[in-house]
């Protein structure tokens, strides 16, 4: 196993718009980071992962870009990037940027060319296709509902769009595009940031037939996903970007792929392969989809949970792993997997436990580090995401789905859950702005905040800053073989790491009800060290115990 210090880091993701206002507009900004990067500092980070702060019409929250080289307005200037940058390499905390170049803006000046005629020199810098007859070149459906193709009357085609029409995919197979990307990346990293993380970078690479997906009766659109996942191009893209700029710097790269399997991902991340250093996987958070999605909302299996994450585990040798329960696209981790209501603090100490202590290189979505919650905005109104908009649309008022149905699972699902602004203190707007915030704060914020927990030694917070020190105090969290136990047991996740002659031995309940846990015998030891736990714990017997809901122990055994 090559040590890396990417291998060795904790990662914390910001969200920028929800993170701190400094100049009271409601929307969170460079200069609000900037004053919070001792409280990062502090907890232990090493990286910060920024969602897009790139100028932007803001159609999906800056996943829509309009200039990768320029600031959104609302978050600052380029000079304020550069004092953020400045700032965080003092404190020795590295700073990652969101690469979002499967599409961009329509108000890109590349794209708003693009759409002027069908010889202009920036028509195939995206993807542009004739109708068939009056309907659209082929039966996809965009990931935000509605067909994935736009109809554009100036010249009589139709643009493809995966995510919003305002969202344009970009032509991958003109070397003049890539180009442009790669000069735009060099840009970046020359003015010394530390790394990208990709957005849906195993969509850059279509298939070029670009055939109608399998449909059944009832649904509207046809099956996109073996057509725009994976593509045939993808690897040698990504290898051509690796030559012509990753590894010409020491830099952390992540790709968002959605789709993958275990399999699949060694051919990005692969040590040989040249592309990646890892990505992101989603089976985990998939759990509890049904025919719609997500939007069925349908509980998850420990067992599944347990058998997905081993599978990942196991790439051993051959990649890494980056762990996560959630993120800006994801409910918040305490109320999808853990007990947000009578159990709250103890399950969110219980799920950092069971994934922080796993190999692979842990992100820390903001909030989560103090247990944040979802919310249940009363109206629909107050909700600002794209997709939990387009989805309420489509599903309630085109398929007839029960808007009370629809509500609970946007209350469990929706992307907001994620957004809402960060908990500071018991102040108006929780400490976030002094202005009116562009998303509702959640109501529960005058108990649930940064500054209660700072001064609260058995906080989530301060049980975050012990979990993490953990990390880099001890090898084996990070280089350890992973094996699973208990594999059937659906109560507890439980499992071991290997360095050497030491182990580590990982117990975590995810029930509310009392549990017994028992050694296989097969385990062996001579002393037993108890490094953390989220309830007090009289003996070291490890044999045999009974754990209390969502109990979490982790104990350091020697040989």
């Amino acid at each position: 196993m090559k040590k890396r210090w990417w291998k060795e880091s904790v990662i914390y993701q910001i969200y920028p718009r929800s993170f701190k206002d400094s100049n009271g507009d409601g929307i969170g900004d460079l200069r609000g980071i900037v004053e919070k990067l001792d409280y990062i500092k502090e907890l232990g980070i090493d990286i910060i992962w920024l969602s897009p702060i790139y100028k932007s019409p803001n159609d999906d929250n800056g996943y829509d870009i309009s200039d990768y080289q320029d600031i959104m307005n609302e978050f600052g200037t380029l000079e304020d990037f550069e004092v953020l940058l400045s700032e965080a390499h003092k404190r020795n905390l590295k700073i990652v940027m969101d690469l979002v170049v499967n599409h961009s803006s329509d108000e890109h000046k590349w794209f708003i060319e693009s759409k002027k005629s069908r010889d202009n020199p920036y028509r195939d810098y995206y993807i542009w296709k004739d109708g068939k007859g009056e309907k659209p070149p082929n039966n996809w459906g965009s990931f935000f509902s509605g067909s994935a193709w736009q109809y554009d009357k100036t010249t009589e085609m139709y643009y493809l769009h995966l995510f919003s029409p305002k969202q344009p995919d970009l032509n991958w197979e003109n070397p003049a595009v890539r180009k442009e990307i790669y000069d735009m990346m060099k840009w970046w990293l020359d003015k010394g940031i530390d790394g990208f993380r990709m957005d849906v970078i195993n969509m850059i690479s279509k298939n070029q037939a670009y055939p109608d997906g399998l449909k059944d009766e009832e649904d509207l659109y046809g099956n996109k996903i073996p057509y725009v996942i994976n593509g045939s191009r993808v690897h040698e893209f990504l290898q051509e970007m690796n030559s012509e700029v990753l590894s010409k710097y020491d830099i952390m790269t992540v790709g968002e792929t959605g789709g993958v399997t275990p399999e699949e991902v060694i051919k990005y991340v692969g040590e040989n392969r040249k592309e990646l250093n890892m990505v992101f996987q989603f089976q985990h958070v998939d759990l509890g989809s049904g025919e719609n999605g997500k939007w069925d909302d349908l509980p998850f299996e420990l067992l599944s949970l347990k058998k997905i994450m081993t599978r990942w585990q196991k790439l051993e040798d051959e990649g890494w792993n980056s762990l996560y329960w959630n993120n800006h696209d994801q409910p918040r981790a305490v109320s999808r997997f853990g007990n947000d209501e009578e159990y709250w603090q103890e399950s969110a100490k219980m799920l950092a436990t069971c994934l922080h202590m796993m190999r692979g290189t842990p992100y820390i979505y903001q909030g989560e580090e103090i247990g944040m919650t979802n919310v249940a905005f009363v109206s629909l109104e107050d909700y600002r995401d794209l997709e939990t908009l387009n989805a309420f649309k489509e599903l309630v008022e085109e398929k007839g789905k029960d808007p009370k149905v629809m509500m609970q699972a946007i209350y469990s699902r929706s992307r907001d859950n994620a957004r809402t602004p960060v908990q500071w203190d018991t102040s108006q707007n929780a400490g976030f702005t002094s202005g009116t915030p562009w998303i509702k704060v959640n109501p529960n914020y005058k108990k649930l905040n940064v500054n209660v927990q700072l001064n609260d030694e058995n906080s989530i917070l301060n049980y975050y800053k012990k979990i993490i020190k953990l990390r880099k105090d001890h090898p084996i969290i990070i280089y350890g073989e992973y094996e699973l136990i208990l594999a059937d047991n659906p109560h507890i996740y439980a499992y071991i790491r290997i360095l050497n002659k030491h182990k580590l031995l990982v117990i975590c309940s995810f029930t509310k009800e009392h549990t017994v846990f028992e050694l296989p015998d097969n385990i062996t030891h001579k002393c037993v060290k108890l490094l953390i736990n989220n309830y007090k714990v009289a003996d070291d017997d490890i044999k045999k115990m009974e754990l209390r809901p969502y109990e979490a122990r982790v104990y350091l055994l020697e040989s």
